[in-house]
């Protein structure tokens, strides 16, 4: 990168404006992302009252989850669309609004079919509230952004523990009250939103910008490409652990209650994560973590084989993986800074893995075995940390 690109970029915003959010958005940001977090965690546990209600099969009720990843996958490449069209405080109030409206769909529909789409349009807020947030943190705090990314993501956590826990607590009959109750929650955010400045000066200055050409251009698509692939590899680890751990486990001999046990440490980890990594963010660069964190979670899974060391193995993944996403976004706004929709790409990209791990590592698992899923996820975390490595030297080269 030109000494000009790298200055713009470290400064994170210009000398004598305003910042992009006042403390009170802050706050606000951090409960919207437990408030996702939760609305993603509350469809699996919802699952038997679905099937209950409306007569489904496993495969129909688990079609609420894939439709509320189809719509957020929608939802960021159309507020991505959006952005820099609408003011941030349209886009982040819209996106609150369509959860709110989703959720109280699917605790009131009176039919399967007005369910999903309710989880549909839900969806669609999740994702312009993910996508939202995340590319306004990671250009909003300067250096502080990966810090304040990992504090963001880290709610993200919060709430998905919270949710199966308020589900677990009420019945999962009563899914329709916690829907609602979501649903209200997510009102009273958008009076925190006039805190939100309403335009970043990073749009404006990348809109003008032209898009490389040439050997320049071709480089860029390499590195956003690796970027994607980092992304997609990663979060398929993600979901693969939290939901083949407990099958592993009690195949290697541990008891059902061990495995679940386990199975939320992990989760927690990840979230704890996130917290401990916020210090270090503020110390040591954003390629540094990611590159401690692909080696720290290939070596956590390859101890997952030894069937004793398991349960600790998969909380020390839990441990490593969890900067990853959050350190990554601020890290590729610095790698490809006129690039202004990357942040979208990997973003939806993510989802993307985590939809698609299910299926693709299922079908590993029939040809290999239970036994061998931390070494399955073992190789993709080798290619997480062969793509961290091309990154940086692709980086800085070009």
């Amino acid at each position: 990168m030109s000494d000009h690109t790298a200055q713009r970029v470290k400064t994170g915003r210009p000398a004598g404006t305003a910042p992009l959010f006042n403390n009170a958005a802050v706050v606000a940001s951090c409960v919207g992302f437990v408030l996702i977090g939760a609305l993603q965690a509350l469809y699996g546990p919802a699952i038997p009252a679905f099937r209950e209600e409306f007569g489904l099969s496993p495969s129909g009720a688990g079609l609420g989850l894939s439709a509320h990843f189809v719509g957020g996958v929608t939802g960021v490449l159309l507020f991505d669309r959006l952005f820099g069209r609408l003011g941030n405080r349209q886009i982040l109030a819209s996106s609150y609004v369509l959860m709110a409206v989703g959720a109280a769909g699917v605790a009131l529909a009176p039919a399967w079919p007005l369910a999903l789409a309710a989880a549909l349009l839900a969806g669609l807020g999740f994702g312009g509230i993910d996508y939202g947030l995340n590319q306004l943190f990671a250009i909003g705090f300067g250096h502080r952004s990966t810090a304040m990314l990992n504090i963001l993501n880290a709610h993200f956590g919060i709430g998905a523990i919270l949710g199966p826990m308020l589900i677990g607590a009420v019945g999962a009959t009563h899914y329709p009250a916690v829907f609602l109750g979501f649903a209200v929650v997510n009102l009273p955010l958008l009076l925190c939103l006039k805190g939100v400045r309403d335009r970043a000066p990073e749009l404006a200055s990348s809109a003008q910008a032209t898009a490389p050409t040439g050997a320049l251009g071709r480089s860029l698509a390499s590195v956003l490409g690796v970027f994607i692939a980092l992304y997609v590899l990663h979060v398929g680890i993600e979901a693969g652990v939290g939901g083949w751990e407990p099958t592993h486990l009690e195949t290697v001999g541990f008891g059902a209650g061990v495995a679940a046990t386990a199975t939320s440490v992990y989760w927690l980890m990840m979230t704890v994560g996130r917290f401990l990594v916020v210090p270090i963010a503020l110390r040591f660069s954003a390629q540094a973590i990611i590159t401690v964190s692909c080696v720290g979670m290939t070596v956590c899974l390859l101890l997952a084989t030894v069937p004793g060391l398991a349960p600790y193995a998969y909380a020390g993944v839990g441990l490593f993986i969890a900067p990853i996403f959050p350190t990554g976004l601020p890290w590729l706004n610095k790698a490809a800074p006129r690039a202004r929709r990357a942040g979208a790409v990997v973003i939806a990209a993510s989802m993307i893995g985590g939809v698609a791990a299910g299926p693709v590592l299922g079908k590993a698992i029939e040809w290999s075995g239970i036994r061998a899923v931390p070494l399955l996820l073992c190789g993709v975390s080798a290619l997480c940390l062969a793509a961290t490595l091309w990154l940086i030297r692709a980086i800085r080269t070009h």
